[in-house]
């Protein structure tokens, strides 16, 4: 009886999955984007010219 419950619900789950890539399939949204990346790029950007120009400054402070 346990094998024909597994096997059932096996079977079902595989449809589920195979309908799944229907082209008329329902679709889930994505998550929501990120605002926020823009700003932590400027601001890592920003750290890093800092650090590079300490490591080794170049332009006229160079001198």
């Amino acid at each position: 009886m346990m094998d024909l419950l597994g096997f059932t619900v096996a079977n079902e789950i595989s449809r589920s999955r195979a309908r799944s890539a229907m082209p008329d399939a329902p679709r889930v949204p994505g998550r929501p984007r990120r605002r926020h990346r823009g700003q932590v790029r400027r601001a890592t950007a920003r750290t890093l010219h800092r650090l590079a120009d300490r490591l080794e400054p170049c332009g006229p402070q160079a001198g």
